[in-house]
């Protein structure tokens, strides 16, 4: 599967910080240019798809795990990203979502190689 190439903005926090899925999802959606009726829809949602959709961007409620992961299929998004709280690492997990088996083992090397020179 291909990834979307979501562009990272910088998650905002506010007095009633809303939990980083709804803040990922809301950016993911709104990239790929949903309403949230249509990700509702695209996911198998039938009655209240937009509401549905509204309340795990709010917070209100969060989806069950198997809900989670066909948003991200739908997204185009790997599942990590939409949890994930660091901005960086976020970027670098949708990066890595369009990468090859080949290419992803060639970036644990080089992330282990990174790690290993910073312990010296």
């Amino acid at each position: 599967m291909r990834f979307n190439q979501v562009v990272i903005s910088p998650i905002v926090t506010s007095p009633v910080e809303t939990p980083i899925f709804g803040q990922r999802l809301k950016q993911a959606r709104l990239k790929m240019a949903l309403s949230q009726k249509q990700l509702g829809e695209k996911i198998g949602l039938e009655e209240s798809a937009a509401a549905r959709i509204s309340r795990y961007e709010s917070g209100t409620h969060e989806p069950p795990v198997r809900t989670a992961r066909d948003l991200a299929d739908a997204l185009k998004v790997p599942l990590g990203y939409l949890y994930c709280d660091n901005d960086h690492l976020a970027e670098v997990i949708l990066m890595a979502g369009g990468l090859s088996d080949e290419q992803l083992k060639k970036l644990a090397t080089l992330i282990k190689d990174i790690d290993a020179s910073k312990a010296k």
